[in-house]
């Protein structure tokens, strides 16, 4: 049976986060808690050097912790999105693609999260999933609470019956068509700790 609309915006409990954080740091996953939007921004900035290059796929996640936004108009960081927005659709596309697939820091969110740590992401273009997966040199993931699932079957229920009509939705009110679910990425573990940050948020944020 799958789960209710409430049940996938609820956030986990206290003990559900600290048992999710362990098994994360045992598959290599670098890992904070934190309680609110706010600190979940401020927790990616320190992690950001002044000038670095950075890179995001787009998230709802990073809009509602207001990173999107500082990233587009602040001038402390080399962010990729403001020179492709630049660049020609038509002539330009394999620049962008290369500019896009090995930033320095890749930042974005995750569509569910495995009771036993496994992260895992959807994709309509697989855009976001290269850099994600190997990629990009550091990886630094923002994950509200309320993703936390038992196991993967429960993972992509939450994406088919919660994010999946969602994002349809959203896509079609901006931009006047709908997405498709044609990729799938799941974060198993890390080959070694150092390269990607998950930072847990106690308050959902996000879809």
């Amino acid at each position: 049976m799958s789960a209710s609309t409430t049940d996938y915006a609820r956030a986990a409990s206290e003990t559900t986060l600290d048992a999710v954080a362990k098994q994360l740091r045992e598959r290599n996953f670098e890992v904070v808690i934190v309680d609110n939007a706010a600190e979940a921004k401020a927790a990616v900035l320190d992690r950001l050097l002044e000038g670095a290059e950075v890179h995001s796929g787009k998230s709802k996640t990073l809009e509602d912790i207001g990173l999107f936004t500082e990233l587009m108009e602040g001038e402390r960081y080399d962010f990729i999105r403001k020179r492709t927005l630049k660049m020609d659709r038509k002539t330009q596309m394999r620049e962008i693609s290369k500019l896009s697939a090995s930033p320095e820091y890749m930042l974005g969110s995750v569509h569910a999260l495995t009771e036993a740590g496994q992260l895992v992401v959807v994709s309509a273009s697989g855009s976001q999933l290269g850099p994600l997966a190997s990629g990009a040199r550091r990886v630094i993931l923002v994950v509200g609470g309320q993703k936390i699932v038992p196991d993967l079957d429960a993972a992509f229920r939450r994406i088919a019956d919660y994010v999946f009509p969602y994002e349809d939705a959203r896509l079609r009110e901006q931009m006047g068509v709908g997405t498709k679910w044609a990729r799938t990425l799941i974060l198993e573990r890390d080959f070694m700790p150092g390269r990607t940050t998950v930072i847990l948020v106690r308050e959902p944020v996000g879809v």
